[in-house]
């Protein structure tokens, strides 16, 4: 990763344009193509150091509920698990911990009904019980931007 590739994962962390073509405005203020943005971006995208690019939105102004869930997972069924997890589309993301409930992820759906329905799915399918779904009772919004 260059000093470009620095400068391109620092841009799109923040206000990133909504324009009808994003990497070529990106590309005007760094003073590359659009072609040159895209293509690092998708190498960024290829060795793992960009997982996605996308929205991010408040779920319960779109009319959706969330929650954090945890679960208790044995060192070897951790991948399985993660692999199940991984599959709904109401996952945003799961990470591991080094405690009890050992894996995190957060769950989206229209209703918490849903949800339930869907950490049952998930259990049934694991063998994994040990889940906690922990809805928030207050949101916090934090901004996470990584300075490379």
């Amino acid at each position: 990763m260059d000093h470009t590739d620095k400068k391109i994962i620092n841009r799109i962390q923040n206000n990133f344009p909504i324009v009808s073509r994003p990497f070529e405005k990106i590309g005007e203020e760094l003073f590359l193509s659009e072609k040159d943005v895209i293509q690092r971006i998708q190498m960024l995208k290829k060795k793992g150091i960009i997982r996605r690019i996308g929205g991010n939105f408040g779920p319960d102004k779109l009319g959706f509920k969330s929650t954090l869930c945890a679960a208790r997972v044995e060192k070897e069924k951790i991948d399985r698990f993660t692999e199940v997890v991984n599959s709904f589309s109401g996952v945003t993301h799961n990470y591991m911990r080094d405690h009890a409930y050992n894996i995190w992820f957060t769950f989206i759906a229209r209703s918490f009904e849903e949800i339930e329905k869907n950490l049952k799915k998930i259990s049934d399918t694991t063998g994994v019980y040990d889940i906690l779904n922990l809805p928030a009772t207050e949101l916090f919004k934090i901004s996470a931007q990584f300075k490379v």
